[in-house]
């Protein structure tokens, strides 16, 4: 099992189509409008100085249906991986009656007490979360204080209760390996923008899918045009979060959720 494959059997369980009626590329965020509007991580390919698209001219996206811009997201080129995770989102129907209206640090500062937490990326709930978790452990590429790196991901998530992984870690096609180094028994939790809210993914050993749904699109793209993080995303009320939960997880290591 690799990452790939797990954006191919996200793809291959979307029963409709649609024309991508708007593409939109910002700092912080990438959305594409088709069914619905959906959004990733702004990431940037390495070497932007480099021309890595083919000569001659250029397919607009929106000429694209957004099944075939959602196959991007099995690029190596890390920007067209972005925005092919943005079209697996615009395509997919968030199901409000199986979702609770939560956000994934809430959730971890209730289940997380006296335990072993893993978090792969950096979420503005990890100083809180250090509070009450018995072991916390942040581990980036990017350091700040305190954080871990890559390197200790083994030596850590294998002794982790909860294991809480950014959702960037489709478009970098990392979360096969994480998944890989994650004790059995643990809670597994899939989180941030970028995440697809879809029960595919429990397939793959995942327990929670945390994201976020767009409620107000023509909101959504002025702020995210110009530049809006997250935070100041959520404040326009654009945006709700939305959390997903496999049926098992109502009651997990003694925690209710």
């Amino acid at each position: 099992m690799i990452t790939k494959e797990i954006l191919l059997d996200i793809i291959g369980s979307i029963d409709k189509d649609a024309t991508v009626k708007e593409v939109r590329r910002g700092i912080f965020w990438t959305v594409v409008v088709s069914r619905f509007c959906g959004l990733s991580s702004t990431m940037l390919w390495e070497h932007c100085d480099q021309d890595t698209k083919e000569e001659g001219l250029l397919k607009s996206y929106t000429d694209m249906m957004a099944s075939e811009l959602a196959r991007l997201s099995i690029s190596d080129n890390i920007s067209e991986a972005s925005l092919g995770v943005a079209a697996i989102n615009s395509l997919i129907e968030i199901d409000d009656s199986r979702c609770i209206e939560k956000n994934a640090g809430d959730m971890l500062l209730e289940i997380g007490g006296d335990k072993n937490v893993s978090v792969i990326g950096h979420f503005p709930f990890t100083e809180d979360l250090k509070k009450v978790a018995k072991n916390l452990w942040v581990i980036e590429k990017r350091l700040r204080p305190g954080d871990y790196p890559e390197e200790d991901t083994e030596k850590y998530l294998g002794i982790s209760d909860i294991v809480a992984i950014s959702s960037t870690t489709l478009i970098n096609h990392t979360l096969d390996k994480i998944l890989k180094l994650c004790p059995e028994n643990s809670i597994k939790i899939l989180l941030g923008p970028t995440t697809p809210i879809t029960d595919v993914l429990f397939r793959y050993g995942i327990d929670i899918i945390s994201g976020s749904k767009v409620i107000d699109e023509s909101t959504a793209l002025k702020y995210i045009s110009e530049g809006a993080n997250f935070r100041q995303l959520k404040r326009t009320g654009a945006i709700k979060l939305v959390t997903l939960m496999q049926k098992d997880m109502l009651k997990r290591g003694g925690n209710e959720i």
